[in-house]
């Protein structure tokens, strides 16, 4: 009697785009050799961006050809996220193939669920994971009174927040300003946000140490002497913030929470791409699966016939919007794209460019006007347009014209870097409007219909 053959588990290929990646691609590697999964079966490769580091030398020395195989690719220059598509080209013998970002770490049971999904529904052409945050964090509540700085700026302002430290250490990087924050904003000694009356401030702990032995500091300012309340567990501290920034001391007593990076990506009807529940507090509201209208490149499962009818990542976003374009192109030719709870990432975000960096502005603001060039209907386009010169122009009022009539110092910084994105945008245009007709040639799915997918934006 013969015995039936079993089947063997699905070939699966994953990549990691290596830019300068220190410890954090080592760690990214390691991670994925736990992976839950026979390592005969699992080809992980790394794509070097012309790193300078020494990581991917460390890469190689740590991981050498073995089971599950490393295998490197070099770059021979820095073409940014789409360099993944080195690794994506060839992809014979390959069941399915995802990405995972060097600053993020899976865990051992990350890739099951997302071969499941994928296997089960032969219409689905990407599937993203469950995205945390790779710290865990305590809660800061700052309250304040409020003002409203000219008819110009009609927001209700409470405190300048342009630092954290936790045990004498800068977390300023890794904080989260939320729940009454009104957005980074860059001056001349860095970053900084407002709070509204009351806002939280998000500060990431060490989860191995006892939160409640901490010592959080806040630096603050505000426009005029104030006496600002900050509370977080039972600690309540009511401290006097005056015009130049002061550190304020509170200790991390309250009980630490994971926060979501990405559980799935949208695009709203203005035309912007968002993470879905970015900075949610995960108290387990994304536990079932769910479709969404596009995956995130940090944390995503591929299968390659997707890839075979989309296409690839354009090389001409270099960073930033390159995953929305391909996630849009693929709903125009009918394909569908489901977020797996069950796949869990850590992610140290924007770890390669800092989010609210000169380089982050620059690129989001000048692909997503690419991307919706490419993509969206007409009238939505020159909404987007439109809406960023108006936006650019009341930035003009308030940085450059304002400071100038008050005989005050005017700050330019915000003005040109979103004239440099509009340049870039203007750039690249011409060849937007190329792919654009060839895009729609081939879309199989109407306007209306992908339209009707997006997400209302909470502005509206």
């Amino acid at each position: 009697m013969t015995t039936p053959e079993v089947p063997q588990p699905p070939r699966v290929r994953l990549v990691v785009l290596n830019y300068n990646g220190g410890d954090f691609v080592v760690r990214c590697i390691e991670a994925l050799t736990k992976l839950d999964w026979p390592a005969d079966r699992l080809d992980l490769v790394v794509v070097d961006n012309l790193s300078t580091d020494g990581s991917t030398a460390v890469v190689e020395e740590r991981f050498p050809s073995g089971v599950p195989a490393v295998r490197v690719v070099r770059n021979s220059a820095n073409t940014g996220f789409p360099a993944n598509n080195l690794a994506m080209r060839d992809l014979d013998g390959v069941d399915y193939v995802g990405l995972v970002n060097s600053d993020a770490f899976v865990e051992p049971d990350w890739l099951h669920p997302l071969v499941s999904a994928l296997a089960a529904d032969a219409g689905l052409g990407a599937v993203s994971a469950r995205m945390l945050f790779a710290d865990r964090f305590v809660e800061v509540s700052v309250s304040s009174p409020t003002f409203v700085p000219g008819v110009a700026d009609a927001r209700e302002l409470g405190v300048m927040v342009s630092g954290v430290r936790v045990d004498g250490v800068d977390r300023w990087r890794d904080a989260q300003v939320a729940e009454g924050g009104w957005g980074l904003e860059h001056g001349r000694d860095g970053t900084f946000q407002w709070t509204g009356g009351r806002a939280v401030v998000r500060v990431p702990v060490d989860t191995a140490a006892s939160s409640s032995s901490s010592v959080g500091a806040v630096r603050l300012a505000a426009e005029a002497a104030k006496t600002v309340t900050l509370r977080c567990g039972d600690e309540v501290v009511d401290v006097e913030v005056g015009v130049e920034p002061e550190w304020f001391e509170v200790r991390l007593g309250g009980a630490p929470v994971d926060i979501v990076n990405n559980v799935g990506s949208v695009v709203f009807d203005d035309g912007s791409g968002a993470d879905r529940g970015y900075l949610e507090v995960d108290r387990g509201q994304y536990d079932e699966p769910a479709e969404v209208f596009a995956w995130c490149g940090g944390s995503v499962l591929f299968r390659p016939a997707y890839l075979d009818d989309v296409g690839l990542f354009d090389e001409r976003f270099f960073l930033y919007y390159e995953d929305t374009d391909l996630s849009w192109r693929g709903q125009s030719r009918g394909w569908r794209y489901r977020y797996v709870p069950g796949a869990v990432t850590r992610h140290i975000h924007a770890a390669s460019t800092g989010e609210g960096s000169p380089i982050f502005q620059h690129y989001v603001e000048r692909n997503r006007l690419f991307m919706l060039a490419k993509n969206a209907p007409r009238p939505m386009v020159l909404r987007a347009v439109w809406r960023y010169l108006l936006v650019t122009a009341s930035y003009a009022r308030r940085d450059l014209v304002r400071p100038v009539l008050r005989a005050r110092r005017p700050n330019p910084t915000q003005v040109l870097r979103r004239a440099k994105s509009f340049a870039g945008f203007l750039g690249l245009l011409p060849g937007a409007l190329v792919a654009r007709r060839r895009i729609r040639r081939a879309a199989t799915v109407s306007d209306d219909v992908l339209l009707s997918r997006l997400t209302p934006h909470p502005n509206g």
